[in-house]
C-alpha cells in the first residue's frame, strides 16, 4: 500500500496539473465578435405545391443602453435569474456540471446558468445544449467577467434574451407586451417580463389558461424574491397585487388574412412532433414544407366572406352581430389539412377558430355514440358465436341492432332522446373512447353526463373534419398533419414522419352509420358537384339543438370539411345565442354552415365528367 505521503503527493501532482491545463486552456480563449445579427436566418412555409407562403423570423431587436432600463426592471431580472449576479465570477459550475451530466444521461437539459453565461451563449456561442458548448460557455463566461464591467454585461444579456413574441430584448418585448418603450415599464410589468425570460411558451399568460396561472405564480415571486433579496421594500412590494394583464399578441403583417392561422397550424404540429421550440422558429433558417394547398384556402374563404355576406347583417339584425366562423378541410387519404379558415384576418382576429375548442358539437357528435352502440352490439355478437368468423374485407349491409335500431332516424331527424338511453346503456366511457380514438382529442371531451351523447364536448373544426375520415376510410382514423418535411439548412428534420392509419371501428360499423350520414347530407345540401350516385357524409346541426352552435361536416372521398358558427363577443367568457342568426328561417343559423360547405366543396373538387361516375354504385 502506498504510503500517505505518496498519495498526497500524486493528489497535489494531479490537481495542480489539473489547474495548470484550465489556466493554460483560459489564456488560449479568446472572446470572439459578437453574432452578426443581419446572417440570421428567417424561417420560410411554403404551400404544398412547393411555392413560397411566407418569410418568418427577422430579427426583431432595438438594442437600448442600461440606462434606459428602469432600475426596477434590472432589479426584478436579476431577482429572478441571477440574484448573485454583481458580485459572482460569472459562471456557476454546479448549474453546468449538473446540465452536463443530463446532457451525457440523455436527460432534460437543467437551467442553473448565471446571467453573464446567459450573455455568452446569446451573443457569442450557438444554442446547442452540448457538453462541449458548455465547456466553452465556461471559460468564456469567465474571461468576459473578469474583462467586461458587470453593467456592461447586463446590458448585453437584456439586449439578446428571447422575450417570446418575436422579440429579441427588453425593448422589443416592451412594445410586444405593453405598447411602451422600455424606458415606461413600472416594477409590476418588469416582474412579468423577468417571468417569459424562464420560456415564453410556457409563460406568456396569453397563450393558454395554464400559462396565465404559471406567469401570474412566476410574477408573484419574483416581487417577493426582490424583498427577500434586498432589492424593493416590504412596502413597496404591497402596492403590486394587480397581475399586469399584457396586450393580446399581435401577428405581423405579413401574416395577415389566413396566412398567420396556417402558421399557427403548422408550429403547434412541429413543435409536438419534432421538438422544435418557437424560438428556434424565430431564430430562422428552417424550410418548413405544409400540407396547405393555396387554392383550397382561397376557395373556402371565398365561401365563408360571400355566405356572411349574403345571410348576415349586422347592421339591421343584432343577432348577426359578433358571429365567428371556423373551418377545416382534412384529405381522407393520408389526414393531411389542406384549408383552413381561422378568422376574418389573423392580424386582427388572433383566436384560430379552425384550431381551437369551446364551441360544443351539438349533433354533429352524434355518429360517434351510434357507432360505439353498433360497436357494443357486435362485439356481444361476436362473444356468443362459438366460432366467429373474421371480419370481412368489405363490408355487407346488416340491419341495425336492437339498442341501436332507431338511431339511424334519430341521426337523420336531429332528435336527441334516443342518444341520451342509448349512452346511458352501453355507457358514456365507451361513447368517449370511440370518438377518441377516432380522433377526437381527449381535452375537448365534456364531462359524463347524460347530455354527453348529444355533442357537449367541443372539438375543434380541424379535429372533427379528421374524425369524419374515419366514416369514408372504412372505420380507419388518421392523425391530422400539417407539414410534410422540415429542414435546416438543407438537412431534413428527424422525427416528423407521417402519421399511421389505425383502426377506431369496424368497417361493419363505419358502412352502417355512414349510410345514415349519406341521408344527411342528401336533405341537407344533395349530392356534391351535381354527382347524382357519388356518395357524401355528413353530420350537422339542427332546429332542435339549443347550444350555442351550429356545425355541418361533409365528408367526400376527396375531402372532409367542417364548418362551424359562433358568436361570440370580446371580454364575455361564454358563447353568446345562437337565436335569431341569419334570420327566423335559419334554424338558430344551422342553415348557414351547409351553404359554406357546399359553395367551398364546388369549388375545391371539381365535378368529374359524367362518363367518370359510376352508374351503379350503391
Amino acid at each position: 500500500m502506498p504510503s500517505w505521503k505518496l498519495t498526497s503527493g500524486l493528489f497535489l501532482l494531479f490537481a495542480g496539473a489539473f489547474a495548470g491545463l484550465l489556466a493554460a486552456v483560459y489564456v488560449q480563449v479568446q472572446i470572439p465578435d459578437p453574432h452578426d445579427s443581419a446572417r440570421r436566418q428567417a424561417t420560410v412555409y411554403y404551400w404544398a405545391d412547393g411555392s413560397r407562403m411566407v418569410s418568418v423570423g427577422d430579427v426583431n431587436r432595438q438594442d437600448v443602453k442600461l440606462s434606459q432600463v428602469p432600475d426596477s426592471v434590472q432589479r426584478a431580472v436579476i431577482a429572478a435569474e441571477n440574484a448573485d449576479f454583481y458580485r459572482d465570477s460569472g459562471v456557476s459550475v454546479t448549474g453546468i456540471g449538473r446540465a452536463a451530466v443530463n446532457i451525457v444521461m440523455g436527460e432534460e437539459t437543467q437551467g442553473g446558468s448565471t446571467i453573464t453565461q446567459q450573455y455568452v451563449k446569446n451573443t457569442y456561442l450557438s444554442q446547442d445544449q452540448t457538453v462541449q458548448r458548455k465547456i466553452k460557455e465556461l471559460f468564456l463566461s469567465l474571461k468576459v467577467s473578469n474583462q467586461r464591467p458587470k453593467t456592461e454585461i447586463l446590458e448585453g444579456y437584456l439586449n439578446t434574451s428571447w422575450f417570446g413574441r418575436d422579440a429579441y430584448g427588453v425593448q422589443a418585448a416592451s412594445y410586444a407586451y405593453y405598447g411602451i418603450p422600455a424606458k415606461e415599464l413600472n416594477p409590476s410589468q418588469g416582474a412579468l417580463l423577468a417571468a417569459v425570460l424562464k420560456g415564453a411558451e410556457s409563460f406568456d399568460p396569453s397563450l393558454s389558461a395554464d400559462n396565465h396561472q404559471r406567469a401570474e405564480d412566476r410574477w408573484s415571486w419574483i416581487l417577493d424574491r426582490q424583498v427577500d433579496t434586498g432589492s424593493m421594500s416590504a412596502e413597496e412590494r404591497a402596492k403590486y397585487t394587480e397581475f399586469p394583464e399584457p396586450k393580446p399578441p399581435v401577428k405581423p403583417t405579413s401574416q395577415a388574412g389566413q396566412i398567420g392561422y396556417l402558421v399557427d397550424i403548422a408550429n403547434k404540429y412541429l413543435k409536438s412532433r419534432s421538438g422544435i421550440t418557437g424560438k428556434d422558429l424565430a431564430s430562422g433558417g428552417y424550410s418548413v414544407h405544409t400540407t396547405f394547398e393555396k387554392d383550397k384556402v382561397l376557395a373556402l374563404t371565398k365561401a365563408v366572406e360571400q355566405v356572411r355576406a349574403d345571410r348576415l347583417d349586422p347592421k339591421k339584425r343584432a343577432d348577426d352581430e359578433y358571429v365567428q366562423v371556423g373551418a377545416a378541410s382534412v384529405r381522407p387519404e393520408d389526414g393531411a389539412i389542406v384549408a383552413v379558415y381561422g378568422g376574418s384576418d389573423a392580424i386582427e382576429h388572433f383566436t384560430n377558430n379552425a384550431d381551437t375548442s369551446g364551441v360544443p358539437a351539438a349533433s354533429a357528435f352524434k355518429p360517434f355514440v351510434y357507432a360505439a352502440a353498433l360497436e357494443e352490439e357486435r362485439e356481444g355478437r361476436d362473444h356468443s358465436a362459438q366460432s366467429p368468423a373474421p371480419e370481412p374485407l368489405k363490408p355487407t349491409p346488416i340491419r341495425a341492432p336492437s339498442a341501436s335500431a332507431n338511431l339511424h332516424s334519430a341521426l337523420v331527424d336531429s332528435e336527441h332522446t334516443p342518444f341520451v338511453e342509448v349512452g346511458k346503456k352501453i355507457g358514456l366511457k365507451k361513447v368517449k373512447e370511440l370518438a377518441v380514438a377516432s380522433g377526437l382529442r381527449e381535452e375537448s371531451m365534456a364531462k359524463l353526463e347524460p347530455t354527453f351523447s348529444i355533442g357537449t364536448s367541443t372539438p375543434s373544426a380541424v379535429r372533427l373534419a379528421s374524425a369524419y375520415t374515419t366514416f369514408v376510410n372504412e372505420g380507419r382514423a388518421t392523425e391530422p398533419y400539417s407539414v410534410s418535411k422540415v429542414e435546416r439548412s438543407g438537412v431534413a428534420v428527424d422525427g416528423l414522419g407521417r402519421p399511421k392509419p389505425r383502426r377506431a371501428m369496424s368497417s361493419e360499423v363505419a358502412s352502417i352509420v355512414g349510410a345514415a350520414l349519406r341521408q344527411v347530407s342528401g336533405s341537407t345540401v344533395g349530392p356534391p358537384n351535381g354527382q347524382p350516385t357519388a356518395p357524401s357524409w355528413a353530420g350537422k346541426t339542427g332546429p332542435n339543438d339549443r347550444m350555442n352552435s351550429a356545425w355541418f361536416i361533409g365528408a367526400t372521398p376527396d375531402l372532409s370539411t367542417s364548418v362551424a358558427m359562433f358568436r361570440t363577443k370580446p371580454d364575455v367568457p361564454q358563447l353568446l345565442p345562437m337565436q335569431g342568426v341569419g334570420g327566423p328561417d335559419s334554424e338558430r343559423g344551422s342553415a348557414l354552415p351547409p351553404l359554406i360547405w357546399k359553395a367551398y366543396d364546388a369549388a375545391a373538387v371539381p365535378a368529374p365528367h359524367p362518363a367518370d361516375v359510376p352508374q351503379n354504385r350503391p
